[in-house]
């Protein structure tokens, strides 16, 4: 049977507005400010993001950022530590670059107002958290430290007079020439001064710095605008997306019930990373003996661990101990947490924390080289939206922001060489379409069920087939809900496509009927296309072997 085809291009109206750039960054995060920042000095910006400038995933990174910064650390230390937690699939000459790029870019940040916090002696305090074997984790706030890089950033764009932010605003397709290089986006705005309605902006390069799909689960620590944008549009303009099977699923996230649905607080691996430890529900440690690290192994080990003892005991949640730490630790160092908890009735001074694993981050993502180039001419992506080989096949702890900045960074600095020419944009003739917004519940209940944490091919093709019927049913109404709800179908049907693909269990991919890593078979990535041929747009996977990875990503 032949699956129903995802739209090629989204149902909307013809743009009523143009404009003319030479940079286009879409999203405002770390990795999408940064390069806005780094790219006006090249010509003309314009940072499009979907809600206010401060919305995105950034703000809610809790644990930190992680650089060798410490003179007992060093680049080659983070850069083992970052391929055992990526699985045998992270590309080593792209952490290379992250691990001796980052101080550098962390320093940067601070030099632009970033304020982490210091020791008596005024150097930054570091800390440790999952897979790291030294302490390399600078925080902010205690457990603030999105939030602070994301203020000192918003605060730099606004200074900045040359760089024009639209908020409020969500990139519907891009815009290609003849020859399928980038010549702009169109974009919808809502109710913003001149701007308001369907629009199309011609660009020279456009960035891709979107975030990631936390919304394809029916629990994540994302944001509601985490709907896979960035990922859909760069499918549909025929860009190749790389090892989306990897999703990290967050082990210690603050369970809330059953019914709870949506964004749910996060309990930072840095908790762990100062001393607590999980137990289940009769107080047994269940990580000791299953890695060399206990309560500190890699996301993947301990959210592993947290389903099996779930899965073992008939219990839906586990315990995160840190009542040891005691009240003064708890609202110097993890401020925001004991908030987050206390407000949900559980104080963790006294009590034991319930977690459970939730959807967290997108390893995978739009793939580049190592100057954030994709697939397609002109068209760059960064930060969680990305796979630029890093994470392979399970982010290291607090590698993320470390990855939007160095990443970042590597695109100005490639475009610097040159802008790519203006090019005119072709009339799209592609099939539009759109999904009815309330299929959203329903597309989120079968991820979870069948392409989360624990998956199988049956369960994947049962999630494929209920996904499958929401392409099919009548489209709603074109506005940002039907959007957002067919780049999630969009990007849920190329992740089944490819976790159905692999067959084995390998980092955050854990298959129940191939349960081994399989480095025979398997040993490699898996590409994605979405074909635009005639009628028919479904997922293609093609396997890429390591040695053919690495030609392909260095050239």
């Amino acid at each position: 049977m032949t699956a129903p085809a995802v739209p090629q291009r989204l149902s909307a109206p013809e743009p009523g507005w143009t404009d003319t750039v030479d940079v286009v960054v879409i999203g405002s995060g770390v990795a999408g400010l940064t390069a806005a920042l780094k790219a006006r000095e090249l010509g003309s910006v314009l940072v499009v993001t979907k809600d206010v400038v401060a919305s995105g995933s950034t703000q809610w990174a809790q644990g930190g950022i992680a650089a060798a910064l410490d003179p007992e650390d060093s680049p080659e230390e983070h850069l083992q530590d970052t391929l055992v937690a990526g699985a045998g699939l992270s590309d080593p000459e792209a952490v290379r670059v992250l691990v001796t790029e980052g101080p550098d870019a962390v320093r940067d940040l601070i030099e632009l107002g970033a304020r982490f916090d210091t020791m008596a002696d005024g150097e930054i305090s570091l800390g440790r958290e999952g897979g790291h074997h030294r302490n390399r984790i600078a925080h902010a706030g205690g457990d603030a430290t999105g939030a602070e890089i994301e203020r000192a950033l918003v605060a730099a764009v606004k200074r900045a007079k040359d760089i024009r932010l639209v908020e409020h605003a969500l990139v519907l397709d891009l815009l290609t020439a003849a020859d399928g290089a980038i010549a702009g986006v169109t974009l919808h705005v809502m109710g913003e001064g001149q701007l308001d309605g369907v629009g199309a902006v011609r660009a020279r390069a456009v960035i891709l710095a979107s975030g990631g799909l936390g919304q394809l689960y029916a629990a994540t620590t994302n944001p509601s605008v985490s709907t896979g944008d960035g990922m859909a549009l760069a499918l549909r303009a025929g860009a190749k997306v790389r090892d989306l099977e990897f999703v990290q699923f967050h082990p210690t996230v603050l369970w809330l019930g059953k019914s709870a649905k949506g964004q749910q607080p996060l309990v930072s691996e840095a908790v762990r990373g100062e001393g607590a430890f999980l137990v289940d529900h009769t107080g047994s440690r269940f990580l000791q003996g299953q890695h060399e690290l206990a309560d500190l192994a890699p996301r993947d080990i301990v959210a592993k661990a947290i389903m099996r003892q779930m899965l073992a005991t008939g219990k839906d949640h586990v315990y995160l101990d840190a009542r040891h730490f005691g009240d003064e630790k708890w609202r110097v160092r993890f401020p925001t947490i004991l908030a987050s908890c206390r407000s949900h009735g559980i104080d963790p001074v006294r009590e034991l924390i319930p977690v459970a694993p939730a959807c967290h981050y997108s390893s995978g993502g739009v793939w580049t080289d190592l100057n954030g180039q994709t697939s397609v001419p002109g068209l760059y992506a960064c930060g969680e939206v990305a796979c630029t080989g890093v994470h392979g096949a399970n982010r290291l702890a607090s590698n993320s922001l470390l990855e939007g900045l160095v990443f970042a960074r590597r695109i100005a600095a490639h475009l610097a060489d040159g802008l790519p020419e203006r090019r005119e944009p072709i009339v799209d003739r592609r099939t539009a379409g759109l999904v009815d917004a309330d299929a959203v519940p329903e597309l989120q209940r079968a991820m979870t069920v069948g392409a989360g944490v624990i998956r199988s091919a049956a369960g994947l093709a049962e999630a494929g087939a209920a996904i499958g019927k929401l392409i099919e049913q009548p489209p709603g109404e074109p506005g940002t809900p039907g959007w957002e709800a067919t780049n999630l179908v969009t990007v849920a049907s190329a992740l089944i496509a490819a976790a159905t693909a692999r067959e084995e269990s390998r980092g955050a991919h854990w298959r129940e009927d191939h349960p081994d890593r399989d480095d025979l078979h398997w040993s490699g990535s898996l590409d994605l296309t979405l074909p635009a041929v005639a009628e028919q747009a479904v997922p293609r996977t093609t396997f890429v072997s390591r040695e053919s990875e690495e030609n392909d990503r260095h050239g």
